[in-house]
């Protein structure tokens, strides 16, 4: 199971792959941003699916300082930022704009992934029962989803279906975890199960059905085309 997904901002290719590395061997989906702009359009993309963000400070476009300053208009979603400054002032205007996190390159890959596992454990962000991806928003608390502001109805194991895939947005999951997931262990049907309850389910979602995408040979993806 996904631990949760996590935007990573910096316009240093290098540094985006080798935090992402480091995060998806914790079970982390990653999304990445070479700039402030593209950053933001992510955040409004994925909205209340992020975990938590990773903001590098000196950015093209928008800087660290102004993306984090427009999240927090919004929302209290997690954020760390990186900088290659380890002066007091910018770490205090940096919690100032409601930085959880200050983190100075160069820094340890595996103290940062402590930091954002101990961010999101203080938080309570590792689980968030609302999840919206692109206009679809799932309710695990309510069992309720919506699409573009309109409910829609499912079944329980439809319901059950599509949270498990929003879960572990961006990975590829076999029918075998699904049937596992949702029916259960205990459960020695046929996989063909699986793909009739997709296929509900896409008919249910209508112009959202797209997020479900078929992965040849082994299962299924939730996930926003990019």
């Amino acid at each position: 199971m996904a631990a949760g997904t996590i935007l990573i901002a910096d316009d240093e290719a290098r540094m985006r792959k080798l935090i992402s590395d480091f995060m998806k061997k914790e079970g982390y989906s990653v999304i990445e941003a070479a700039d402030g702009k593209k950053a933001l359009e992510l955040f409004h993309s994925y909205g209340q699916n992020l975990s938590l963000i990773i903001l590098d400070v000196m950015m093209p476009g928008y800087d660290g300082w102004t993306v984090c300053r427009e999240i927090r208009k919004i929302s209290r979603i997690p954020i760390i930022m990186l900088t290659a400054r380890a002066e007091e002032p910018d770490e205090l205007f940096g919690f100032d704009l409601g930085a959880d996190e200050y983190v100075t390159k160069p820094f340890s890959p595996l103290i940062l992934v402590a930091r954002v596992q101990a961010l999101l454990r203080r938080t309570g962000n590792d689980e968030l029962p609302v999840k919206n991806i692109d206009g679809l928003e799932i309710d695990k608390n309510r069992r309720t989803v919506s699409i573009d502001g309109e409910r829609i109805e499912l079944s329980l194991k439809e319901f059950e279906l599509l949270y498990y895939l929003a879960e572990n947005y961006g990975i590829a999951v076999s029918r075998e975890q699904i049937l596992n997931s949702v029916w259960n262990y205990d459960y020695f049907g046929d996989a063909r199960t699986v793909d009739t309850h997709i296929k509900r389910l896409r008919d249910k979602l209508g112009s959202k059905e797209y997020l479900i995408q078929t992965i040849r040979g082994l299962g299924y993806r939730l996930e926003v085309k990019s």
